[in-house]
């Protein structure tokens, strides 16, 4: 139950919104985000596709693949380019960071060799590829492994890089990680958009960029289960909850970055605030009590990035452990398939 009713003030850019919190937990161990994609051990779509031809063929219609020809053709792409005092959007790293995949060539530099591909979201695959292709030896397919194995391989291939779609929050951490632009000057001086502000999981992956193949042995394009969808909605709000904070933190001045990035991260923390009426989850309180604590202002990095810490540990424990067979009361807020994202 609801214990207090208070109004968070996010100091620093002038903004009130209601906040709602629940009683006092304590603050989990710190939790780092994903790493960025390294060039250097980036192999490419063209390794993925020896496995995976469905998966990319999907990809390669998508504007996460498409962005590679169209981006520096748009006129509102070089507008900003223009602004920041930049040649193209494949040759600054405010631009390339999000926007591309980069490999480092024999030559040594380092340049774009795709849109937003496989490795953007599960991680640049030079040292986990051979360990998550390998079912168990000469012969055993991916069918036919041993459960111990598949356990196994999973854990390795984790261990050494790799984001795999059963853990939901590092998916869903490698969406918000360019999805709430962590870059103040593209925004302040640049004039881009503060992240995509319509952003929510389930809608924004089952759409035009679902590719499922894998639990259909490569037949059909699956849609993911009631269960997993009640879990990922609430996994993409504790991720974006923990990445609007963490953008928050790198707020420098009192301007259009800052103010969006902490009113998204009070926004979304109502809606997980709506959520957890509905499931009284553990984890999610862990969240919401870390964020509640949360001073949305400027030249306030140190307790920012705390709390996103906590927020992800707690994110990233509720996406590994629930299974969604007892979160039904979500179903009224889960986005219908009609409004999935679909451009």
């Amino acid at each position: 139950m609801i214990k207090m009713i208070q109004e968070k003030k996010i100091r620093g850019f002038a903004i009130c919104l209601p906040f709602l919190v629940w009683g006092i937990f304590p603050a989990p161990a710190v939790h780092a985000q994903p790493a960025q994609c390294q060039p250097g051990k980036v192999v490419g779509a063209d390794a993925c596709a020896k496995c995976h031809g469905n998966e990319v063929a999907v990809w390669r219609t998508t504007p996460h693949a498409q962005t590679f020809e169209t981006l520096a053709r748009n006129p509102r792409a070089r507008e900003i380019t223009q602004k920041l005092g930049m040649v193209s959007v494949k040759r600054n790293d405010l631009c390339i960071n999000c926007h591309f995949t980069t490999q480092t060539q024999p030559d040594g530099n380092i340049q774009p060799v795709a849109g937003i591909s496989c490795e953007s979201c599960h991680g640049a695959a030079l040292e986990w590829l051979q360990v998550h292709n390998d079912y168990g030896g000469p012969g055993v397919t991916h069918d036919s492994e041993s459960p111990q194995h598949r356990v196994d391989r999973l854990e390795r291939s984790a261990g050494l890089g790799m984001r795999n779609t059963r853990n939901l929050y590092l998916i869903a951490s490698s969406c918000l990680n360019c999805h709430t632009v962590p870059q103040e000057e593209l925004i302040n001086r640049g004039g881009h958009t503060a992240g995509s502000a319509g952003f929510e999981l389930v809608s924004w992956s089952q759409g035009l960029v679902r590719h499922n193949f894998v639990r259909s042995q490569g037949m059909r394009n699956e849609e993911s289960t009631p269960q997993k969808l009640r879990v990922m909605y609430v996994t993409g709000l504790m991720a974006d909850l923990e990445y609007s904070t963490r953008a928050t933190a790198r707020a420098t001045v009192k301007a259009d970055y800052g103010v969006t990035v902490a009113s998204r991260a009070a926004a979304v923390a109502l809606k997980l605030v709506a959520v957890q009426e509905m499931i009284h989850d553990p984890l999610v309180q862990t969240a919401l009590e870390a964020f509640s604590q949360a001073e949305l202002r400027t030249g306030n990095s140190g307790q920012l990035n705390a709390i996103a810490d906590a927020i992800a540990r707690a994110g990233s424990e509720f996406a590994t452990t629930r299974d969604g067979s007892t979160l039904a009361a979500l179903d009224p807020l889960l986005p219908p398939a009609a409004g999935y994202r679909h451009q």
